[in-house]
């Protein structure tokens, strides 16, 4: 496989990953331990359920192309997140096969991990089989076995279940560390299911150091950095301790040791927060939002902002590296039609390959506001129907989540209406994700700020030429340049609307861009369009690849926490 330098079309800057910063020695370089709940590094191993771990994919990827000391810690889920289909009656309904990954590798090394008194024995699984560096997975057996059901299903049942996937996650992913004897400098969590990893630490230092609670704390907070991803709610879990203590979730320490932590209940960032040495949001304006979010933390890590990249190897097309400058409308419209190939071969839908062609996929949930381009149909039916405008989404909603289920299901009534012109792709997956932002014109972003902390969709879809139609949030403001490589919603992030004005506004700038600029330049200035697509590959390719997000984890975050000063 090309490294990314290599394939680098002459007259596009290089970026520079010689991480001149730090020694280039791969001895020299902070042994790096990265946590994560789920991966999404190919279609074959479906551990992940989106974003977060689509990118946790591609950090291992880039650690990989870099040859950096990087291991991977997660879980073998037997059943996916979910497979999610469409009924008849244009309802999403799941269901939950059971993978055999004849592909992974038998490390013949188990753990053991104490949940609600029982003792639970972790098959440790090993693959580097994606181009990334090793990731071990952690295995409770067979759903229906024993414990199986434990690792069944990625985010599945309520907070028991969580918990118990975090104790065999954070404690069992140590307790597999030490077992494979894989010496590591530094812990980074993704995110605050990793954080019962930093309790296990902290016991470790208490019981074979003899030292007190608050000097193991203190020493593992150099050995530990956290990445937050997001300000919603329902991502920053919340615990009673009685839950806690009966599942044996406080690894040994007391309840006025975790208050000190993660406070009254156990809220897991916090304590995430309070466990690392420094800490980040995934965007600028992601880092700026949590550091107000988490202002009354006291004796926090510090928060900076390291922007989330994407693997530019595996998400932009071969066609499109080698035909930037010459080619490069060719090298997109072959990948349209194979897109729109895809369409008619899953749906039977025929889209038209000359007709501007909109792109949404991602997780079904409200704030993302899948349908706000549908709320006005006086304006945008006709558009649609006079064949000017093509819609195509995709994603998946959480099987317990009914509002998301309910988007879905007016998106498959859309569908339905217009027939070949919105079509709806049900079981969302990398394969899909990879076919649509490859094949898309436009690439439509619109959720309500801050909530969207930095999203990846918008940087693959820019990649391979894709157009950003996107409010400013996330990782947009710095990149997408109004008329330029996109078009933004608003220069200027207002956050502080009520919701219903927000809806109201972006409704009114989005018919505005489409009737007034992206429908009119695609139709009538196709060389516009095309300097457009060069200006939208170059700056995600310079400024939104994981080789860059990695080099700035090494730089700001692993090499400080490694090299602080002990009186510090």
């Amino acid at each position: 496989m090309q490294k990314l330098y290599e394939r680098i079309p002459s007259g596009v800057e290089r970026q520079d990953f010689s991480l001149n910063s730090i020694k280039k020695e791969n001895n020299n370089l902070p042994r790096a331990a990265y946590f994560c709940m789920e991966y999404g590094l190919h279609e074959k191993l479906p551990i992940y359920a989106g974003g977060l771990g689509v990118l946790a994919g591609d950090y291992l990827k880039a650690a990989h192309d870099l040859n950096l000391p990087v291991t991977g810690i997660g879980i073998l889920w037997r059943q996916d997140y979910t497979e999610q289909y469409i009924d008849a009656e244009g309802n999403p309904y799941d269901i939950y096969p059971n993978y055999n990954y004849e592909f992974l590798n038998d490390t013949g090394v188990t753990v053991t991990v104490t949940v609600g008194g029982d003792e639970v024995e972790l098959k440790i699984w090993h693959t580097d089989h994606f181009g990334n560096t090793p990731l071990y997975l952690l295995d409770a057996g067979k759903p229906g076995t024993k414990h199986g059901d434990f690792t069944a299903r990625l985010y599945s049942g309520g907070n028991t279940d969580r918990i118990t996937q975090e104790i065999i996650l954070g404690i069992g992913g140590i307790r597999a560390l030490r077992a494979l004897k894989i010496d590591v400098d530094l812990y980074h969590f993704n995110e605050g299911h990793a954080l019962l990893a930093g309790l296990e630490l902290i016991r470790e230092k208490m019981e074979q150091m003899n030292v007190s609670f608050e000097e193991a704390w203190e020493m593992t907070r150099r050995q530990v950095v956290f990445t937050t991803h997001t300000p919603v709610e329902a991502g920053n879990e919340k615990h009673n301790y009685d839950l806690l203590f009966n599942l044996g979730a406080n690894n040994t320490l007391s309840y006025e040791q975790l208050v000190k932590l993660g406070g009254d209940p156990f809220n897991m960032t916090a304590a995430a927060l309070r466990i690392s040495f420094i800490s980040n949001g995934v965007s600028k304006m992601h880092g700026h939002t949590s550091k107000e979010m988490w202002k009354d933390i006291g004796n926090r890590s510090p928060i900076i902002s390291i922007t989330n990249g994407v693997h530019v190897n595996t998400w932009q097309a071969p066609e499109i590296a080698y035909n930037q400058e010459n080619g490069l409308w060719e090298a997109h419209m072959k990948l349209k039609k194979e897109l729109i190939d895809f369409v008619y071969q899953k749906t039977g839908a025929q889209m038209n390959p000359e007709a501007l062609l909109v792109g949404f996929a991602r997780r079904a949930a409200a704030y993302k506001r899948t349908d706000l381009i549908f709320r006005n149909a006086a304006v945008i039916a006709p558009i649609i129907e006079e064949g000017k405008l093509q819609l195509l989404f995709s994603g998946k909603a959480h099987p317990d989540d009914d509002i998301g289920k309910s988007i879905i299901k007016e998106l498959v009534q859309m569908d339905r209406y217009f027939k070949d012109s919105v079509v709806f792709l049900e079981n969302y997956n990398i394969k899909i994700a990879r076919l649509i932002v490859r094949g898309c014109d436009i690439w439509l972003n619109n959720p309500c700020r801050p909530l969207e902390a930095s999203g990846t969709s918008g940087m693959k879809a820019a990649l391979n030429g894709a157009l950003n139609l996107s409010v400013l949030d996330g990782w947009v403001g710095e990149g997408v340049e109004h008329g330029v490589c996109g078009w933004l919603l608003d220069e200027i992030p207002h956050i502080s609307l009520e919701h219903a004005d927000e809806d109201e506004r972006d409704l009114k700038a989005l018919y505005h861009i489409l009737l007034n600029e992206a429908i009119p330049t695609y139709y009538r200035n196709r060389p516009q369009w095309i300097e457009m697509m060069r200006a939208s590959i170059k700056m995600s390719s310079e400024k939104f690849s994981s080789e860059r997000m990695i080099k700035e984890y090494y730089e700001k975050m692993y090499q400080k926490a490694v090299n602080s000063p002990q009186d510090q």
